[in-house]
């Protein structure tokens, strides 16, 4: 018998192929249904090949997480408008976290993953600190200006995250729809920004 050899990888990149792929298939499936094996066939390589990048399927779920920060990193900067007052900035970029969220459920469970190797856990640790640079950015520049309340930023700023990831959470869990999810949002800030207490002229 003869046989075939491998096909070549003619995308050029193997690793950014092998992760557009096990995306899919995490979107479409969920992370059960990865395996580095299944990656390999649906690329177009042999099943020896995905090992040159990952070592096993956790290195795998890892680079899907980074890259799932560096994608969210990249759409809160695209968000963030400095010169928008403070409510609507803050929604800005809030409606992009939580779009992105509710887009990518299973992404965002890898991301969030406690089970990361020890090996990556820091640059894991710094890429979650990138996407919450942001929002303590925003806390920062609105404590300057006396428009919110003292405190830490990064404290404040967890708040905010808190909420956000909640409602997130809800949408990929079914209580709101993602679209609801999305549009809520405004709402969300509002609420955060002013409380819940009503005010005199209120009462």
């Amino acid at each position: 018998m003869v046989r075939m050899p491998a096909r070549p990888y003619h995308h050029g990149d193997l690793r950014s192929a092998l992760l557009a792929s096990a995306e899919r298939t995490l979107l479409e499936k969920g992370v059960a249904a990865l395996s580095l094996r299944e990656l390999a066939r649906d690329v177009g390589v042999s099943h020896a090949a995905p090992g040159r990048h990952f070592k096993d399927k956790q290195a795998l779920l890892d680079a899907l997480a980074l890259a799932g920060f560096e994608r969210m990193t990249e759409e809160l900067d695209a968000a963030d408008s400095p010169e928008l007052p403070l409510e609507a900035r803050l929604t800005e970029l809030a409606t992009a976290y939580v779009h992105f969220a509710v887009s990518n459920a299973e992404l965002l469970e890898v991301m969030y993953s406690r089970k990361h190797d020890p090996d990556i856990s820091e640059q894991l640790r710094a890429a979650v600190d990138g996407t919450t640079t942001h929002f303590v950015r925003i806390v920062t520049d609105a404590q300057g200006r006396g428009e919110m309340t003292p405190g830490a930023p990064w404290t404040i700023a967890l708040v905010i995250g808190a909420a956000l990831h909640g409602t997130a959470s809800f949408a990929a869990q079914g209580t709101l729809t993602p679209e609801a999810a999305v549009e809520g949002i405004p709402t969300l800030i509002h609420h955060l920004l002013h409380g819940l207490t009503p005010r005199e002229n209120e009462r």
